[in-house]
């Protein structure tokens, strides 16, 4: 019911933006200084949290973004995100996520084929880690200045290691939508959800919801907060909650 529930909301706030593109006048793009001879965009960002008195706790977190985007038809695409966490001397989070792909753009109208890379591995979800290569279709159904809204599904496999158990290996399923939305000239909201199946056991599946908000603080620079939230549908010990929320503050560097 909870994924149900998540995949309504975030079908309604889709639909509310591809209506709001169509309805609004578009921003113009926020124009970043180029890199000569290099049509692309990279960012790495970090951020640090610390509290003290009735409870000691600290969150680090560490991640890039990378697009190359020569304005051809091929997309290519890569992004990775860490999160270390101690309260009161122990260890409470520790995930590691990272994702590659290749979009090639097939027909003007918005339709693409990819291939991609995902990572995860996540301690405290007893996943020493999952890799998942696969390919498939897509569809932009807005790209505008203003708002980009895709979705897309994939076939591939995909390997899974937890502590003590033998790797185990499925043909895999992808299914993943994204938007990025102009809220300003100097703000914009993100938010992506994808959901992996193994197909040997529909049940064992992951999913991962991410929504963020980043400000422009310079040329250069940007304010981000995001929200991830980490579904994992079968875990390997009854010990190990389903669910994983995190709040990630970053300092972010653009290039």
């Amino acid at each position: 019911m909870r994924v149900g529930a998540m995949l309504w909301a975030v079908l309604g706030v889709v639909s509310v933006l591809v209506v709001d593109a169509h309805a609004q006048a578009p921003l113009p793009p926020i124009t970043m200084p180029p890199s000569p001879g290099a049509p692309w965009v990279a960012t790495v960002s970090g951020g640090l949290a610390l509290t003290s008195g009735n409870r000691d706790t600290s969150t680090l977190n560490m991640g890039y973004d990378f697009l190359y985007d020569p304005q051809t038809r091929n997309r290519i695409k890569s992004d990775a995100l860490y999160i270390h966490g101690r309260s009161d001397g122990q260890l409470s989070a520790d995930r590691l996520g990272f994702n590659a792909r290749d979009e090639y753009k097939v027909r003007e109208d918005g339709a693409f084929v990819f291939g991609q890379l995902q990572f995860v591995r996540d301690r405290f979800k007893q996943i020493n880690y999952i890799w998942a290569p696969t390919g498939g279709l897509g569809y932009r159904l807005v790209e505008s200045p203003r708002t980009m809204v895709s979705i897309d599904t994939g076939l591939g496999a995909v390997w899974e290691k937890n502590p003590g158990v033998s790797v185990k290996k499925s043909v895999a399923v992808t299914v993943s939508e994204k938007l990025t939305h102009r809220l300003s000239q100097n703000a914009t909201l993100t938010q992506s959800l994808s959901a992996l199946y193994k197909t040997n056991n529909f049940a064992d599946s992951l999913y991962v919801f991410g929504t963020a908000v980043a400000s422009s603080m310079t040329t250069r620079t940007q304010l981000k907060v995001e929200v991830i939230d980490t579904y994992k549908n079968r875990v390997i010990f009854p010990a190990v909650v389903n669910n994983d929320v995190a709040l990630v503050v970053a300092l972010v560097y653009k290039r």
